[in-house]
């Protein structure tokens, strides 16, 4: 595979990215996840040593809650750090700690990725969104009965963060008191 210009040949994958299918037609090569990443012997020092010493918040006494109702009555909303925003709201960049709304009925060729890091092939979800936001997922379960309803909005953090003070105190309540007040029962997390 030839060289892509900026991109570093450690981050490039080892394979070709198609194979030919037994019907003879091109597709998507099929790769374990962790084939997909970088690999910490093939980044330069200073990059490895800072995905080795990534301050990583760590809970772990959050308490199991039981769902006050059954799935089928919940209204559900999702809260990402994928960073996604709508078309035409500003985009996410590196150490953002504010959040995007998205509203529910918004269509996915309206929802734009803004989220890089060395760490995250952005590959699969520029194909389909629903690997990281499945807001067609939902909407499939909200029309099948599976979940209650769908919130009037879904939320977008940035991920990869170095500092997670205004996440904490600020932003991340301020998400809590929206979904509480939009009747949201169940959010389903998301990681980029």
């Amino acid at each position: 595979m030839a060289a892509r210009a900026n991109v570093p040949a450690a981050l490039l994958p080892a394979h070709p990215p198609f194979r030919r299918t037994p019907s003879g037609t091109c597709g998507t090569a099929m790769r374990p996840y962790n084939a997909q990443m970088p690999r910490l012997d093939r980044l330069a020092p200073m990059a490895r040593d800072r995905l080795l010493t990534h301050n990583v918040l760590v809970y772990d006494d959050a308490p199991w809650t039981q769902p006050a109702k059954p799935l089928s009555e919940m209204r559900v909303a999702v809260v990402t750090t994928g960073g996604f925003n709508v078309r035409g709201d500003t985009p996410f960049k590196g150490g953002d700690q504010t959040f995007r709304v998205i509203p529910a009925d918004t269509p996915a060729r309206d929802i734009l990725l803004s989220h890089s890091s060395i760490g995250f092939d952005r590959a699969g979800v520029l194909r389909d969104l629903n690997l990281i936001l499945p807001i067609d997922r939902l909407r499939e379960m909200s029309d099948y009965g599976e979940i209650g309803g769908i919130g009037p909005n879904h939320y977008s953090f940035m991920g990869a963060q170095t500092k997670y003070d205004r996440l904490i105190g600020e932003t991340g309540p301020e998400v809590g008191r929206r979904l509480k007040d939009e009747g949201v029962d169940a959010v389903l997390l998301t990681g980029a």
